[in-house]
């Protein structure tokens, strides 16, 4: 059983290795963006709630995240691990997912931390945004972007190297190449 959070800046191949590793332990991925879009296409009422949040542009408030969180992992198929993508975002979500843990009997195994250089990320992003035809996304909009994730995030990753349970991973190299040093990285 392996429960994990997996946390990296934009371009760093999250949502990539997320996948691979879910694959190869057969556990799921828990991303906040896909229980956001679930939540809203079943029309549940957290679903409803978020809606009106991001149709007027906003973000959704940790309340309603914590709550859709704190239901997807009192789902049957995360008892045999999971791995989160995407919360928790700021130290009070983290507060919330050890509340969330503890209530369900469990905690988290591993932080795995996706680290890359900036200047690789930032070329990373831009070739993206070339083959998406995402002309918004320039090179000042991906820097500031990174910085956000920098002052967003070294909070949440202290919290959790404190516990010492963050391994550091070098998101650099092929898909195959990242996944293997995760891979080594994991609890056995």
């Amino acid at each position: 059983m392996t429960r994990m959070l997996i946390i990296g800046p934009p371009g760093a191949g999250k949502g990539t290795q997320a996948e691979r590793i879910c694959d190869r332990l057969g556990v799921p991925a828990i991303s906040t963006g896909d229980i956001f879009r679930a939540n809203i296409k079943e029309q549940t009422e957290l679903g409803h709630e978020a809606q009106t949040y991001t149709d007027a542009g906003n973000l959704v408030p940790d309340s309603v995240t914590n709550r859709m969180v704190r239901d997807r992992l009192s789902q049957q198929d995360v008892e045999q691990g999971f791995l989160l993508d995407g919360y928790p975002r700021t130290v009070a979500q983290v507060e919330e997912l050890d509340r969330i843990l503890e209530a369900n009997g469990v905690s988290l195994d591993v932080v795995l931390l996706l680290t890359a250089d900036k200047d690789e990320l930032v070329a990373r992003l831009l070739g993206r945004a070339r083959e998406q035809g995402r002309t918004d996304d320039t090179e000042d909009v991906i820097r500031h972007r990174l910085d956000v994730y920098d002052e967003q995030t070294a909070p949440v990753v202290d919290v959790y190297e404190q516990r010492g349970i963050v391994s550091r991973v070098d998101g650099l190299g092929s898909i195959d190449e990242v996944t293997e040093r995760i891979l080594t990285e994991l609890p056995s």
